[in-house]
């Protein structure tokens, strides 16, 4: 599918967005934690393909070309928004002064399991997050998402290890119940 990308082919473009736009969607939000700012990283991502299309490699596994752009897209993204202090100031304000309203894609989880994964995910930080995304939504293996993050394969699988584990150990706290809760105590 590169060669004809790198010759401008149109039709080839419109074959791998169809292909790969839920995918990287899905990925985006899930790093982003909000719809818009994915999509917006998701256009970016599409118009660096369109713009470096004819200077790929002839033998560049494109899904992970795609996956790494939007990574480095999100990592810019990120950073850029951290520098804004003041923002990030008025962020902590809200949160704690009222709850969050529900997002779309939280409404659309509606299995208290999935809806426990999902936060357990979303409390990993960052660099786990991603090597899960990738590995185990996404589909990459350990190797190739390595690549795409620009580890080892060791350390990427070391990452996924302890990203797995720190996922299990959420979904057990979560399903105990609290001290003093169990059946028949009194007070």
């Amino acid at each position: 599918m590169v060669e004809p990308l790198r010759r401008g082919d149109a039709t080839a473009f419109d074959e791998v967005y169809r292909r790969h736009t839920p995918g990287l969607f899905a990925f985006l939000v899930r790093l982003a934690g909000r719809a818009a700012i994915a999509e917006e990283l998701l256009q970016e991502t599409w118009l660096r393909l369109a713009t470096h299309a004819s200077t790929l490699a002839g033998d560049t596994n494109l899904r992970a070309w795609l996956f790494t752009v939007a990574r480095n897209l999100y990592r810019s993204h990120r950073r850029r928004s951290l520098l804004d202090i003041d923002r990030l100031r008025f962020w902590r304000w809200t949160s704690r002064d009222r709850p969050a309203a529900p997002s779309p894609h939280d409404l659309a989880v509606t299995s208290e399991t999935e809806r426990r994964l999902e936060a357990a995910l979303a409390s990993l930080p960052l660099a786990q997050r991603e090597i899960v995304l990738l590995v185990a939504v996404e589909g990459f293996s350990p190797s190739r998402a390595a690549a795409v993050l620009g580890l080892r394969p060791e350390a990427a699988r070391q990452r996924l290890r302890r990203a797995r584990a720190a996922i299990g150990e959420a979904l057990v706290e979560r399903v105990r119940p609290p001290v003093g809760a169990a059946q028949g105590e009194s007070s």
